[in-house]
């Protein structure tokens, strides 16, 4: 799912994007992005989707699959991954609403 996710966005955002440009470029203009949220909501997503991805391979190789296990193991498992969901919406949240300052300068 978050795989399938992922494509959506990088394609939802890349196409448009490309096809702007291009649009642009055949004109004689130049095409300029706002900055806006993104490059925040980028790095924020693959660092909790990197961490949600290193658990389940973690719990693959000691106990054999990603679902299920000992009861308490799974119930940390899950609020880790819980909490990691709370941790992106918060923190983009914070960052649409302007509470949180990041303008990084590629």
């Amino acid at each position: 799912m978050t795989g399938s996710n992922s494509v959506n966005v990088f394609v939802g955002l890349g196409l448009p994007w490309l096809i702007s440009s291009i649009y642009q470029h055949k004109r004689g203009e130049i095409y300029e992005t706002p900055p806006g949220n993104l490059a925040f909501s980028v790095m924020l997503f693959l660092i909790t989707s990197v961490t949600c991805f290193f658990i389940l391979g973690l719990r693959r190789a000691t106990l054999g699959g990603e679902l299920g296990g000992p009861p308490g193991v799974k119930y940390i498992s899950a609020t880790i991954l819980v909490c990691l969901w709370l941790i992106y919406v918060v923190f983009s949240s914070l960052k649409a609403y302007n509470v949180i300052a990041w303008n990084p300068t590629f």
